[in-house]
């Protein structure tokens, strides 16, 4: 059996900051890998499919019936490269998947008896969940909503920020809020998403919607248009500037309301100054606060430099 060197079963941070198989291990011949005595973990060795239960933490909700058969014919031609991982479970001689359900599944449909396997010790079920998750975030093609869904799980069930889950997975904190933000989407975008009839991009750009409806009718104009992210950003900044958004009202005492006018000037001065929407509140002590919209990381960008520019005007 190969061994492994890696620092498992010292708590979940040493288990995930370590647990990069891909990167650190090159996969043995299927001919020198022996088989597993039953007793030893963190290890590669040969075990039985039969005796292999599914993973209950498995993210994946859906599998392409091309990507499978394509998968199948390359393990029939090359072998079983990258190994499935697996914990000791219930007992001698079975296992619990922790990842390569897609692997697993097409060497049982091929007829293999036993399939090469990296067996860990994972004693809790929140490390299992952890593992899992990022392995497949990782390794595997999820889908947006999936990815999403496997940020959020990790989020609420294995306790990790979205510092610590970017950390892990090799992301910027902003991809792994924009992931989980997907989720909010109305069935009906997110079904778009799933079956690639809409991209990430578009998905992102509906987010700044304020209603449903809105979204919904803005995604049958993507479908019916074939519009591109670009397009979609703007037509989704044009209805955000033409709305009205929500608690907007501002009161004034009678000392104050000959401001009203003039908070609306100053919107849509600023407005036409930075070309997105901005919201103007204003209390009766007169203090208040200036919103600045933006719908995408090229506005942000935008609106940065302009702000620069500003700032050096006045230097």
């Amino acid at each position: 059996m190969t061994k492994l060197k890696t620092g498992l079963g010292r708590g979940l941070d040493a288990l995930i900051n370590q647990h990069n198989l891909k990167d650190n291990y090159e996969p043995a011949k299927f001919a020198e890998i022996e088989k597993d005595d039953g007793k030893q973990v963190d290890i590669l060795a040969k075990i039985p499919v039969e005796f292999i239960s599914s993973n209950p933490f498995q993210p994946r909700m859906t599998f392409e019936p091309e990507a499978f058969e394509e998968l199948k014919k390359s393990i029939l031609s090359n072998g079983l490269i990258q190994p499935v991982t697996v914990r000791r479970f219930g007992g001698d001689n079975n296992y619990q998947l922790i990842s390569g359900e897609r692997r697993l599944r097409a060497c049982r449909d091929i007829g293999y008896k036993e399939i090469p396997a990296y067996i860990m010790k994972v004693d809790s079920d929140e490390t299992m969940l952890a593992l899992a998750l990022i392995e497949n975030i990782q390794r595997e093609k999820l889908n947006p909503i999936e990815i999403g869904m496997a940020y959020k799980r990790l989020m609420d069930e294995c306790h990790l920020t979205q510092e610590q889950i970017a950390d892990q997975i090799g992301k910027d904190r902003t991809t792994v809020a924009n992931s989980v933000r997907l989720l909010k989407l109305p069935v009906q975008v997110r079904e778009s998403l799933i079956k690639e009839v809409i991209s990430s991009g578009h998905a992102r750009a509906l987010i700044n919607l304020p209603s449903e409806e809105m979204q919904i009718e803005v995604l049958k104009k993507i479908i019916d248009g074939n519009l591109s992210v670009r397009k979609v950003e703007q037509i989704v900044k044009k209805i955000m500037l033409s709305t009205e958004p929500p608690n907007r009202t501002i009161k004034f005492t009678s000392q104050t309301t000959s401001y009203s006018s003039s908070i609306s000037d100053i919107e849509d001065k600023l407005r036409k100054l930075f070309g997105t929407k901005v919201i103007c509140k204003q209390k009766n002590d007169g203090t208040g606060e200036i919103t600045i919209e933006f719908y995408s990381n090229d506005e942000l960008e935008r609106l940065f430099e302009l702000f620069e520019i500003i700032s050096k005007s006045y230097n």
